[in-house]
């Protein structure tokens, strides 16, 4: 099969590359960056911004085009140029584009945020812009797209920070206490990258898939989570949990970014939803065991370095200043 991925010098790019590989197929990426493909793969360098910027692919069939971008203008040329030459398109998507809801279903009928009218979007608007992009597959393509609407991703490379945090925390801390938000009894979901790379590339060629799909990770309660962690990390130390009104007056950010603690969000958030992802799951979307993930993690955390700046989570010297400002309470 001939497939094309737009992206795959990034993180989600690469595994999508790594597993179109893996199943035969010759694979072509369209993509910016200035980081290396893997191998195998034929690279075609150009800026999707730019006119032009599909000179080198439109001009072929494509058994399948997968796109990871959120600005609905790239979407839209991307659909523009090659829509008409793609037998199948695949378009990651994110549970971003569910809005708030006091009744969610936890699957694909919940409601949406409204599209984004415009082709350039702010991150404050990432939410809207993704919906648009979906809008933009979706009316263009017909029963020749697949939607996947991704959680929280982990796994090896994850450039976020975020699964990786909390496996480090452990490691690091030894046999001293760590902070954790008392999320009480809170189910938390991360799919695999390479997981959701695989299921994409499967799913994308069946032609008797299309639509929309929830591609979560399998659901966990976080203290299970913690737990496998700490066993993982060998840590030995205590556990601490602080309140959500502490922590946020101690400059403590939800889930993400720098001083953030990953997994962690505001009550009635559309991602503190659990997602079944039984459409996902009937289509052949298979979960590594949570254990796995954390050892990948732990991995690349360790060859990454404990005390980098990291894009989410504490640094130890955070996390001391917020274990005494909490026990002197």
């Amino acid at each position: 099969m001939d497939v094309l991925l737009l992206g795959g010098t990034g993180w989600l790019g690469g595994e999508i590359a790594r597993a179109g590989l893996a199943r035969g197929h010759e694979v072509t990426a369209l993509a910016r960056g200035t980081a290396a493909v893997p191998d195998g793969v034929r690279l075609v360098r150009a800026d999707r911004a730019d006119p032009g910027a599909y000179d080198d692919v439109r001009g072929r069939d494509w058994d399948l085009v997968l796109d990871v971008a959120w600005q609905p203008g790239l979407v839209r040329s991307a659909v523009d140029a090659l829509g008409d030459r793609a037998a199948r398109w695949a378009y990651v998507s994110s549970g971003s584009v569910y809005r708030a809801t006091d009744t969610p279903a936890g699957d694909e009928t919940d409601p949406l945020h409204d599209p984004l009218d415009a082709d350039h979007a702010d991150a404050d608007q990432y939410a809207c812009a993704k919906v648009a992009c979906e809008n933009i597959v979706t009316t263009r393509l017909g029963d020749r797209a697949v939607i996947a609407r991704a959680g929280l991703i982990g796994g090896r490379g994850d450039g976020s920070d975020r699964f990786g945090y909390y496996p480090a925390a452990f490691a690091r801390a030894g046999g001293e206490p760590v902070l954790l938000p008392d999320l009480g009894d809170a189910q938390v979901q991360t799919v695999s990258a390479a997981d959701l790379a695989t299921w994409l590339v499967a799913v994308g060629a069946d032609p008797s898939q299309h639509g929309i799909y929830d591609t979560y990770g399998q659901p966990i309660a976080f203290t299970d989570l913690i737990a496998q962690a700490r066993t993982a990390a060998g840590h030995s130390g205590p556990v601490v949990t602080a309140d959500h009104d502490w922590l946020l007056a101690q400059g403590v950010g939800y889930f993400m970014g720098p001083r953030s603690l990953p997994f962690w969000l505001p009550a009635g958030h559309e991602l503190t939803v659990t997602r079944a992802s039984r459409r996902a799951c009937d289509a052949g979307l298979g979960w590594r065991p949570y254990r796995r993930m954390i050892d990948e993690a732990l991995t690349d955390e360790r060859r990454l370095g404990f005390d980098r700046g990291r894009r989410a989570g504490l640094t130890r010297t955070e996390e001391l200043e917020l274990l005494t400002a909490l026990s002197s309470r």
